[in-house]
């Protein structure tokens, strides 16, 4: 696949993909905490990226750099990559995706992890989201779940999505998996509007 390196090929059992992106969708950075605990907690093994070149404007997301040991200087590229982890308990292995919401080519690179999960035989993605909301930070985070396929959404007991507006890269990786005929759902935190800080662990 065309700007895709796979480093090795996970022979998977009907796997379940997990996908967060930072940026637009990623309100305090909820969904790519979530998304990195998971790799944390499963001992996730990275195996496959995809190349920043063709769809980012590095003015809006810049390289950072780092003095890592020894006073040596290490640049690193916004990054989009896949982990897998094998259930030796239970019935679905998981794939894991932690994204930079790209800022150029978006159709192009929709097709990239859709490819990929339909080569693994993903039976079902998850995406997860965080936005700014008018919530209180004293109650429970709220979680919302929704499916743009009414079959999903009925299977799973969720909501059909009813939003109109603005979206981001997870709206258009959506719509492209109801093209497609792929399983998909969405869960989204609200997040405190009030609450500046970088991070928001409860959510």
């Amino acid at each position: 696949m065309e700007y895709l390196t796979i480093d090795r090929r996970p022979e998977l059992h009907d796997p379940v993909a997990v996908m967060a992106f930072a940026g637009w969708n990623d309100a305090s950075s909820a969904a790519t905490g979530a998304a990195r605990f998971l790799v944390r907690r499963l001992g996730a093994r990275r195996f496959a990226s995809i190349d920043p070149e063709p769809f980012f404007d590095f003015k809006e997301n810049r390289p950072n750099v780092r003095i890592a040991g020894r006073g040596q200087r290490d640049l690193t590229w916004p990054t989009n990559e896949f982990f897998y982890a094998r259930n030796p308990t239970g019935a679905h292995d998981i794939v894991v995706f932690i994204g930079t919401e790209p800022n150029l080519r978006w159709k192009t690179f929709a097709h990239i992890p859709i490819d990929l999960f339909r080569d693994l035989h993903v039976g079902l993605t998850i995406s997860v989201g965080a936005l700014m909301a008018d919530v209180p930070h004293t109650r429970q985070v709220r979680v919302t779940g929704t499916a743009v396929d009414p079959e999903v959404a009925s299977r799973l007991d969720l909501s059909a999505s009813r939003y109109e507006g603005p979206t981001g890269i997870l709206g258009v990786l959506h719509d492209q998996f109801r093209q497609e005929g792929v399983a998909a759902a969405s869960l989204w935190a609200n997040v405190p509007h009030y609450i500046t800080t970088s991070q928001n662990p409860p959510a």
